[in-house]
């Protein structure tokens, strides 16, 4: 499996700003974070929103001890890492958030220097993890705009799970148990979106943050 470069080790903000090198302090990062059950189509309204929104914005890579699947390039896809590393650098404090899938072994992390580099890139991070996840960067960033993305209906779900023919019976029952669980937790979001047309969702988040950004980040 392939190694991950080092991540930047870094305390995380409290509060709506945080010091510098010089003490002096400097606004919280402008972060979003989008999450929803499997079948809410999460992974093409951030694609459309990377390249469609009215704001500067640019996904975080998300580091997973998993295999790379064909096509897949470390650094741009995920940053691809071997169990041991990311357990070490997870003990080191460099990930704002981390989860094991399913308690498989297989864990999902995001590294503290992604928001940095999208910091000094001038833009909006976008983050797309589970709802524990981003209720641990909720808790770091307080200002951080928190979405939560959902079907049309609970029937929808399972639909649209059903409808990739990529996992079994098992697999889409524990998806729809997890669902159920993160709608509960839905209210703890700053927005919630329904997800039945892509032009639509996305043009709506693209209006939240362009208010946020006109109102916080004038």
């Amino acid at each position: 499996m392939m190694a991950m470069s080092p991540v930047t080790v870094g305390s995380a903000a409290r509060g709506n700003s945080m010091s510098g090198a010089d003490g002096a302090r400097t606004p919280e990062p402008r972060i979003v974070v989008i999450s929803g059950p499997s079948g809410t189509g999460k992974t093409t309204i951030v694609r459309h929103l990377v390249s469609d929104a009215p704001v500067p914005l640019i996904k975080a890579v998300t580091a997973t001890t998993r295999t790379p699947r064909t096509g897949e390039i470390s650094g741009i896809d995920y940053h691809f890492m071997s169990v041991a590393d990311f357990l070490e650098q997870r003990a080191a404090g460099a990930f704002l958030e981390t989860a094991e899938v399913f308690a498989s072994g297989t864990w999902y992390g995001t590294p503290r220097s992604e928001i940095e580099r999208i910091r000094t890139a001038g833009a909006w991070a976008l983050l797309e993890i589970d709802v524990r996840g981003a209720l641990e960067i909720k808790r770091q960033y307080p200002g951080a705009v928190m979405i939560f993305l959902r079907a049309a209906s609970l029937d929808e779900y399972e639909a649209r799970l059903r409808g990739r023919g990529t996992e079994t019976d098992e697999a889409i029952g524990h998806r729809l148990a997890r669902m159920q669980q993160e709608l509960h937790l839905a209210d703890r979001y700053d927005y919630q979106v329904i997800n039945d047309n892509v032009q639509r969702t996305v043009a709506e988040i693209g209006d939240i943050l362009q208010r946020h950004e006109a109102t916080h980040h004038a």
